[in-house]
């Protein structure tokens, strides 16, 4: 409430999430549901983080997108490629890639059968754009991407591409979301 950062705050917001359970369908084996997601505001402390130690240089501006990859290491660069492109014809950069953790035992036999490749994108732009132009530009990216790509990679889809909110989203029930996602238990990881 007082316009801060806070890990108690992702940890109600997952606890609010598990009391939806009820709302969704929940698949024979128990553990699969019909997806479940969170959106929250970016996490910049635990970005930055993750970001430095993967090498990346993020800036003072930048953006992260999450996006499902297709499991075949080829197709995974060539939707890599694809995007990074069409984020460069809006004048953006992309600093690099980061393999989001999973704990794949949090799925159900139907959900992992269709488990993607998970990764978040990070994005650079110049320190004179708006928050509200580097969306737009993002905004633009993403759905050329997404054109250039239908075809020939159905698995291919950005969750979220954002300057401002990103999402951790999958095919699990609600109160396994946290145990899907390590990084959502991380205290660094503050919304």
């Amino acid at each position: 409430m007082d316009g801060e950062a806070s890990h108690d705050l992702v940890t109600t917001a997952i606890g609010s999430l598990a009391r939806m359970t009820h709302r969704g369908a929940i698949a024979a084996d128990g553990k699969t549901g019909d997806g479940c997601g969170l959106l929250i505001r970016k996490p910049d402390r635990f970005l930055r983080a993750v970001a430095a130690e993967a090498g990346l240089g993020i800036g003072e501006n930048y953006a992260v997108g999450s996006v499902f990859l297709n499991q075949d290491a080829a197709m995974a660069e060539e939707a890599r490629t694809v995007l990074a492109s069409e984020l460069a014809c809006e004048g953006l950069g992309v600093a690099g890639w980061r393999e989001v953790p999973v704990n794949p035992e949090a799925c159900g036999e139907q959900a992992l059968a269709m488990l993607p490749r998970i990764e978040q994108v990070f994005v650079t732009a110049p320190h004179t754009l708006t928050d509200e132009d580097f969306n737009r530009r993002l905004y633009f990216a993403r759905r050329r991407a997404e054109k250039r790509l239908e075809a020939q990679d159905p698995e291919f889809y950005v969750t979220s591409l954002s300057c401002h909110v990103m999402v951790y989203k999958g095919l699990v029930m609600p109160d396994r979301l946290p145990q899907f996602y390590p990084d959502l238990g991380d205290p660094r990881f503050a919304s």
